[in-house]
């Protein structure tokens, strides 16, 4: 018998802890950025100011989780017997430790989430007090604020744990709060679509599967797309916005429920996570314009002009970091190639793909023409039937808590301070501008 994973992060504490205060000592002020005016009004963009040890975007060859890009994670993690894609425990464990998992190591955390899944009753209580119509997102943030009161950090932190211990209870809540979303993201999906018939878990199944099954969604195809869709969505850096929230609010020394709720509020922004649902909208409203059959790549690309001529841009193609098609849009690509080649949303999805990057290079404004991750994920869901496209930032939360909650540990571990930046007026800014 190995290492638990509790074992193996205390086994990678002490050096990186000693790396970091190392780091700090021998090289603190060494400049690793400039900021611009530019910047300063424009989002903070490009501007290297955090931390952050789970994953890096690389703009050419897109995120790698702890130096392994996606296909190398899709070869090497382990997987659900008789599957092909990761198993998000694997993800998880590899966020966590910087080492793929065993599958003895994968299975171990999914044991350990099934021990910790029940979802408390007065949960299910808040949310029933919702209106059924309350947005998913809002749903789920409430329910992962309301179990606030389980919290082992908070507790802790008023019994006076010691700093460098914070990292325990820190990681035994995220344990305990992965273990639940599930449940609880199904829950919702049930209640808002599905008059409220609840779906329990199969004890032999894996997260990812026993979400596909609580949702009512029982096709082995499904259970497949969520493990490839919780893993790949999991972490993206931490200056996203959802990363860059729980980071933020972790920094107070809030908990992880305070944190993620806070995060998932930010992920619920239509600039954010809400973006794949608004992407098969906008499919949806482009195929019933074009009518019945397959279109044409000439009536595509009438559509497309179209939409920029009127000042819209076309959803899905873009990115502010990458510049190159985002290799989570190719897993996902790779997937419905295999599985759904013949589906009419998809056909079109194809041939977006196609046709989207010339046209915005000869529209001469998008600095990356290629699609994102949000241009293709919409189709994959409602093949299967969850045609639910509010639902669909909630699938995109429980997979990035992963990777949120797996910083919020090395936070802790590495006892990173408040965050608190310091702000100038515009009046400070013409000073400068006129020395």
């Amino acid at each position: 018998m190995g290492l638990t994973l509790k074992e193996k992060l205390i086994e990678k504490m002490g050096p990186m802890r000693d790396q970091v205060r190392n780091i700090i000592k021998e090289h603190g002020n060494q400049v690793i950025s400039e900021v611009t005016i530019a910047q300063s009004y424009g989002g903070m963009r490009g501007v290297k100011s955090i931390v952050c040890e789970t994953s890096a975007l690389d703009p050419e060859e897109g995120i790698r989780f702890r130096g392994y890009n996606i296909p190398e994670c899709q070869e090497k993690a382990p997987k659900a017997k008789g599957g092909e894609q990761p198993l998000p425990e694997g993800l998880f464990y590899l966020l966590l430790t910087g080492d793929i998992p065993t599958q003895e190591q994968a299975e171990e955390v999914t044991a350990e989430w099934r021990k910790r899944s029940a979802v408390p009753q007065y949960v299910y209580d808040i949310l029933r007090a919702l209106p059924v119509d309350s947005h998913p997102m809002t749903q789920f943030s409430t329910a992962i604020l309301s179990m606030q009161r389980e919290s082992l950090f908070a507790k802790a932190y008023r019994e006076g744990i010691s700093k460098y211990d914070m990292w325990e209870p820190m990681f035994e809540d995220t344990m305990n709060l992965l273990a639940k979303l599930p449940t609880i993201a199904a829950y919702i999906y049930r209640r808002c679509y599905k008059g409220d018939a609840f779906i329990s878990a199969d004890p032999n199944l894996d997260w990812a599967a026993n979400l596909a099954r609580m949702m009512g969604v029982v096709d082995p195809e499904f259970m497949e797309l969520m493990r490839l869709y919780l893993s790949i969505h999991s972490d993206h850096e931490g200056g996203n916005v959802s990363a860059h929230t729980t980071h933020l609010v972790g920094s107070a020394l809030s908990d992880a429920y305070y944190a993620l709720s806070s995060g998932i509020n930010g992920l619920a922004g239509p600039l954010h996570g809400l973006a794949n649902q608004e992407v098969l909208r906008w499919i949806m409203n482009l195929k019933e314009k074009l009518g019945d059959g397959d279109p044409t790549k000439e009536q595509l690309e009438e559509k497309l002009w179209e939409t920029l001529n009127s000042g819209q841009v076309i959803p899905g193609f873009g990115h502010a970091v990458l510049r190159k098609t985002d290799p989570r849009y190719m897993a996902q690509r790779k997937f419905a190639l295999k599985y759904m080649q013949d589906d009419d949303i998809f056909k079109v999805v194809s041939m977006l793909y196609d046709v989207v990057p010339p046209v915005l290079k000869k529209h001469g404004k998008a600095k990356n023409p290629w699609p994102n991750v949000d241009a293709h994920s919409g189709c994959l869901l409602v093949h299967y039937g969850v045609t639910e496209y509010d639902f669909y930032p909630v699938l995109f939360g429980v997979s990035r808590a992963m990777g949120v909650l797996t910083s919020l540990i090395w936070d802790r571990i590495l006892g990173l301070p408040l965050e608190r930046p310091k702000t100038v007026t515009t009046e400070w800014i013409m000073k400068q501008v006129k020395k």
